[in-house]
């Protein structure tokens, strides 16, 4: 049986728009619709997930690259990454081997895949749908005065996105 790879859709938005918080509300939703989800989230700063003498750090400062931590309850992979510009094919790679129904991606907005942005207008910064033919949708916190070129969804409206995605990216509905 060959595995095909899952379908990718990202969430993109400028900082402080909510993109975590509405993720965590809609990862059980989709979870719910018994789904397996995996989630690739960029960061722009240096972040470190281990702590100095802790002894999977050391060895990592020592020179172990990567670094597999591993208990009963997770597992995590820290590796070294080149100082360029990350981009997200490199990253879907590392979920090859992982069987997953969907893939969602905070960040790379910049990158061409399918999109979610999200939008609030309080927030007085401009709409990136225009430019980024890979928005299929604009999740906003309220009536946009220039309707977007794609479906409108309402960002306070979790169950409605999920059905979004679902009907999609899944071809299942409710």
């Amino acid at each position: 049986m060959t595995h095909c790879a899952p379908p990718v859709l990202g969430f993109a938005a400028y900082s402080g728009t909510g993109k975590t918080t509405l993720l965590t509300k809609l990862i059980p939703l989709l979870k719910a619709k018994s789904l397996q989800i995996g989630l690739i989230k960029h960061s722009h700063h240096d972040f470190e997930i281990d702590k100095p003498g802790k002894d999977s750090y050391e060895l990592r400062k020592s020179g172990a690259n990567p670094v597999l931590l591993v208990s009963k309850y997770r597992r995590a992979i820290v590796e070294e990454l080149p100082q360029d510009e990350v981009k997200l094919t490199d990253q879907l790679a590392a979920l090859s081997g992982v069987e997953l129904d969907l893939i969602l991606v905070e960040g790379f907005r910049h990158e061409a895949f399918p999109k979610i942005e999200l939008h609030r207008p309080t927030l007085g910064k401009p709409l990136l749908q225009p430019s980024d033919p890979w928005i299929i949708a604009v999740a906003s916190d309220s009536p946009l005065a220039t309707p977007p070129d794609c479906p409108w969804l309402d960002l306070n409206d979790t169950d409605s996105i999920a059905d979004f995605i679902l009907y999609q990216f899944l071809s299942r509905s409710q």
